[in-house]
Order: C-alpha cells, then structure tokens, then sequence
C-alpha cells in the first residue's frame, strides 16, 4: 500500500508504542502524527526516556509498532516484514548513531563500502574513496576503527550514511559522545553534506547547536510531539 502523498520520505498517523514490563503495560508513544517532507530537517528534543530513539527506531522501521500507520520513502511499513523494510532501507536511508555504529574488523573505508556493496552499486570501490575524502579522511582509510578518535569515527559514520546518496537520514544524538569543538564540526559536515545531497534529514539531540540548524524543532512530551518556535 503507497503513502496517499508523494510529500513525505517519512509519515506517521495516530502512532502507538507499548511494552509490558514487570510494573505492567508502559505507553511510550501515544496517537502520535508527524509527516517529513523531502529535503527537510527535523529535530526531536526531549528528557532521557521520553521515547525519542524509540520514535526514530519506529520511522526508520527498525521496530515495529503497536498502533498506527507508517510510510517510508512512501511504501507502507505496515505491509513489509522484516526482510522487506530491510530491503526498502537498502541504498534510500541513511543512520548515524551516538556511538558510530561502525564494524571494528573493517577499515574506514569498508565500513563505507559495506553499503554500496549492498545495493550493488557500480563503481563502489571509487565512491567510497571520495565519501572518505568529503569527510576529510582519505589519509586514513585503511585504519581500523579503534586507531581512529572519535571524531574521526563520527566522520566515517557520516561518510557512510551519504555514501549511497539517501532520501532521508536518521540520526541518533550524533555529537552526544564528542567534545563540543568536535561536534561542532560534526554539525557543520553534517548539514553540509546533507545540503549537497538533498536528503531529508530527522535526528535526536540535546545539543541546542544541532536543533538549531533543523527546519523544525520537536519536543517529545507524554509521548507526543510539540512544535517549539
């Protein structure tokens, strides 16, 4: 089932996200509606355990929910099973996680490899060499990531995420383990990259920096969202 709008590479209506725990039922989510628009960048805020990874997890459709609709890149999530929201992840979304998410046996650039080689994409070998350049670390492609800082990491991490030239990227506290003179360099390569590939953009962050730069501003409140200005 298609999205009944072509405006949006991520839609959600009337969310809901419970779990059972030993204090019984927790609602994390409640009828929860958001719609992003292509190109655009979104911020979701929040106190810890407001539900904020848990809502990307949902829109990225690496979880499953337990009430509503949702689209990504205009497919219905609720029509796929697992093996089918991977497939429709594969080349159109991009991640980036607080604690780079990179696989320790490869190199920096396998790790921006591993991607395209999924989605068999010609010239793969060249593409990942300039991902690395963009991010300013063609100089250290063939180390493992635990010779790299962490800033070094976030940057491949990124390079990987833009290497495939996603329609939307999902970003989780991207700056949340760098010194605030790294993540402000984060920040300025994020946008940056993310401008020249005219992906949408939807990240959570405490950093008032990051929040900042997005189109909208977010809050996650009794698990629901409201706009700030």
């Amino acid at each position: 089932m298609k999205s009944n709008s072509n405006a949006s590479v991520s839609k959600v209506e009337a969310l809901g996200k419970a779990v059972d725990g030993p204090g019984g039922r927790l609602i994390i989510l409640r009828d929860l509606d958001l719609t992003v628009t292509p190109g655009e960048a979104v911020a979701i805020l929040g106190a810890s355990g407001s539900g904020k990874s848990t809502l990307l997890g949902l829109l990225a459709g690496l979880d499953q929910a337990s009430s509503g609709r949702l689209w990504l890149c205009g497919t219905s999530l609720n029509d796929l099973d697992e093996d089918g929201r991977a497939a429709l992840r594969n080349g159109r979304v991009g991640f980036v996680f607080q604690n780079f998410q990179l696989l320790p046996t490869l190199t920096a650039l396998e790790n921006v490899l591993l991607p395209l080689e999924l989605t068999g994409a010609a010239k793969a070998d060249s593409i990942a060499a300039e991902a690395l350049s963009r991010v300013g670390l063609s100089e250290r492609s063939r180390h493992y990531p635990s010779q790299l800082s962490g800033g070094e990491q976030q940057r491949v991490a990124i390079a990987r995420a833009f290497a495939t030239r996603p329609e939307v990227l999902f970003a989780d506290e991207p700056t949340g383990n760098l010194d605030q003179s790294t993540g402000e360099q984060i920040i300025d390569l994020l946008f940056e990259l993310r401008s020249d590939s005219a992906a949408a953009l939807v990240l959570v962050t405490h950093d008032p920096r990051l929040a900042a730069r997005c189109d909208r501003r977010l809050l996650m409140r009794d698990g629901q969202l409201e706009l700030l200005t």
